[in-house]
């Protein structure tokens, strides 16, 4: 006997919103190759607000935008990023020559270039950071996933560049005492989305299996909701 599918939530979206939902999530890319162009004021407004809209730990909103509109900024910002490519080169060892083939920011050639940075005076938010302090990062992650996926829905490319040198990135800045830059990101118009992810197409790295990072009650027991059969399959 054919098991009854379960009657959708009171409050979920129309389907083609839903769809909207997870098509904004499975192609959303880190871009690093942008076309130039630029990016409308409104929408920008849009794509800010939407990371605004973000949830955070104890509602303390940690994540602070520098928009860099100052043009002469872009070289020194691309010069630190460039440092810190080589840095990270060095510390790879076997894979030096593989990654100094990549591509990894789009500083010079995005429309629109913005710094995430948390705010100084994180320390008096305890809420929620008593025992996990990294929560404001990961809170302003959350900011930042946001205005990623309101782009890839504007049909806009973004890049999450964090090969820099914060304490030098802050210095070039301005920013006060106890704030941290966490983020460079690349934003604007592109050419065409990667099909995949331009790491896992470089054979940089490969998603993993979702079933083998998912684990019921104890780490390493293998979760069970893969052995379930799908919704509307023959039961018993």
């Amino acid at each position: 006997m054919a098991c009854p599918e379960p009657e959708p939530p009171a409050h979920a979206f129309p389907e083609a919103e839903q769809r909207g939902v997870y098509r904004a999530i499975h192609e959303r890319r880190d871009m690093r190759h942008f076309s130039g162009g630029s990016v409308a004021p409104e929408v920008l407004r849009r794509l800010l607000e939407a990371a605004h809209h973000a949830p955070s730990v104890g509602f303390m909103q940690p994540w602070r935008f520098i928009r860099i509109t100052d043009t002469t900024l872009r070289a020194p910002l691309h010069a630190l990023v460039e440092q810190e490519r080589i840095r990270t080169a060095q510390a790879l060892g076997q894979r030096q020559e593989e990654f100094m083939r990549l591509k990894v920011q789009g500083v010079l050639e995005a429309a629109e270039l913005l710094v995430v940075a948390l705010a100084d005076g994180r320390e008096q938010h305890v809420f929620g950071r008593r025992t996990l302090p990294q929560m404001d990062v990961a809170s302003a992650s959350c900011a930042i996933q946001n205005l990623w996926l309101a782009a890839r829905a504007e049909g806009l490319g973004m890049g999450w560049v964090s090969i820099f040198d914060p304490l030098a990135l802050a210095q070039l800045l301005g920013l006060p005492a106890g704030a941290e830059p966490i983020a460079l990101l690349c934003l604007g118009p592109v050419q065409a989305f990667y099909d995949q992810p331009m790491l896992q197409r470089e054979r940089w790295a490969q998603r993993a299996p979702l079933e083998s990072l998912v684990f019921d009650n104890t780490w390493g027991h293998a979760s069970a909701l893969w052995a379930e059969p799908p919704a509307g399959a023959a039961g018993v």
